[in-house]
Order: structure tokens, then sequence, then C-alpha cells
């Protein structure tokens, strides 16, 4: 066993501790990202103005069954088609597959998703390619739900919004919307798996139907420790954040103006302008998944 002397241990804990501290620009991340959560509480639970956040909701969606899917292909599942429905439910038809990792894959898999978006949030470039990252998720799902009018709607949308705010303030906007949707998206798991199986039993949950394939537990044992494992994601999305992207908004600025650039920036000339060549690639795909 290797040892550790008290110096040794001491000089440790304060890189720790100083990786863990956050900057200005960190802080300023961490107060928005609180806010996130206040506003998407109370928008949450007024239903009037629960509409303003219903799209993310669906995305939300998607990302759960997405998740569904792609365990299921990693477990040599075949899948027949991903469907939404207005009233923010979901399904994906499969066929194989190993349902002990293809059940769980839905809460897990979308925070998962979440807190990688939130760590990305943290940095303007990391958000970039998160951007692109959904694209090819965007274009997976609309290949499988190619029939379900509600999926192309709500991934047009939210690709005409990425493509909105990688062209505002020199894709300082694209960051906190990256963070906003990982937050929403973790918030929407936890929420999801206290009402179905902790709060009130549904006995169509996913944890109801592992908790029948696996029988040691009942589904409310099984929502808790999903629900543990969502915080825990939820955590590390946010200790990666702050330990990965140190750089101050003007480093941010200045890399992305190099990295990807929006058309019109000081770096455009130095590098392709992606939005564009996204919104031409999606539309060409897109097209041909129609015909």
């Amino acid at each position: 066993m290797p040892y550790l002397d008290d110096q040794t241990s001491s000089l440790y804990a304060r890189d720790v501790g100083t990786q863990l501290t956050p900057n200005a620009t960190q802080r300023t991340t961490l107060i928005v990202a609180g806010c996130y959560v206040i506003v998407i509480a109370i928008l949450w639970h007024v239903p009037v103005l629960s509409w303003i956040i219903y799209p993310f909701k669906l995305l939300t969606v998607g990302f759960h069954e997405m998740s569904h899917a792609i365990a299921g292909i990693l477990t040599c599942a075949t899948i027949h088609s991903v469907e939404l429905d207005p009233d923010e439910g979901g399904e994906t038809r499969m066929s194989g597959g190993v349902p002990w990792i293809t059940l769980p894959a839905g809460y897990l898999g979308s925070s998962l998703i979440g807190a990688c978006l939130i760590a990305c949030g943290f940095n303007t470039n990391a958000s970039k390619i998160a951007c692109l990252a959904l694209g090819v998720f965007f274009l997976f799902t609309l290949w499988w739900a190619r029939r379900n009018w509600l999926t192309w709607i709500l991934i047009l949308g939210m690709s005409g919004l990425i493509v909105l705010f990688w062209l505002v303030a020199d894709s300082v906007a694209l960051r906190f919307f990256i963070l906003f949707v990982g937050v929403m998206s973790d918030l929407y798991v936890l929420w999801d798996v206290i009402d179905d199986t902790i709060a009130r039993k549904v006995n169509s949950s996913d944890a109801s139907a592992f908790a029948r394939i696996c029988g040691c537990f009942p589904s409310q044992v099984w929502g808790v420790i999903w629900l543990v494992v969502a915080f825990m994601f939820f955590a590390a999305g946010i200790i990666v954040g702050l330990v990965a992207f140190k750089e101050s908004s003007s480093e941010q600025s200045s890399a992305s103006a190099h990295f990807l650039p929006a058309p019109g920036s000081s770096g455009t000339m130095a590098s392709v302008p992606l939005p564009d060549v996204l919104v031409m690639i999606v539309a060409a795909l897109s097209w041909k998944m129609l015909w």
C-alpha cells in the first residue's frame, strides 16, 4: 500500500480544494443554475405558466426514450419505434435486448445526459461540442420516430433555438441554454422518479416493470436507488464543470472565436461557421428520412 506523509496529504487536500473552489465565471454559472432550479420548480407547479417549459419537458422525455433505445442497441435489441405524446409520455418499442439494462436506462441515461450538459454548460466551446452531440441524438430520434409529428415539431424547434443561441453574443447564450437543458433534464428525472415510484406507485412505470423482473425489491425501493444515482449524476456534472473548466469569461470568449465561430464573429475567417452547415445537413437528412 502506498504511503502518504502528512505534508503530501495536506498538499493533495489543498489541491482538491483549489480545484473545487469556483472562480468568478463559475460562480456566475452556479448562480444561474440555481436560478434555473427555482424558476423551473415554480413553472412546473403553476398550471398556466407550466406551458412555458412544456417543450423542454418533452425534450427530457425524448432523452428518456432514447436512453432506452441506446441501451437496447447495446444489448442487441431491435428498435421498432420511439414515440412521444402530448401528455408528456413516451414509448420505446423494441424486441430482444436485456431488460435488466434497458428498463433502468431511461431514468439513469437521461440523468447522465443532463449531467453531461450541466458540465458542458460551464464552458462555451464545450457547449458547442454538446450541441453537435445533440444533433446526432436528434437525427437518431427522427429516424426511429419519423412518423411521430410531435417529435418533428419538438426537434425542429430545439434545433432552431440552438442555431439562434449559437449566433448570439459569440455563443455565450448557447452555454446558458445548454446549462438550462441539463438542469431541466436532471430535475425532470428526479421529480418523475419520485412521482412514479415513491410518492405513488404506477404499475406501468419502468420501476414497476423492473421490480416484476427482478423480484427482490418492490418498485419503491428501486425508485429510491435510481433517485440516489440521479442525484449523484447531478452532483457529478457540477463537480466536473468546476474542475475541468476554469477559464474566465474573456478566455472563453477568445477561445470560442476560433472554435466553430458564429458567422460575423472575429474568428469566422479562421474557421468554418458551423451553424449554417448544421442546418443544411439536418435539412438534407430529414428530407431523406421523410421520403
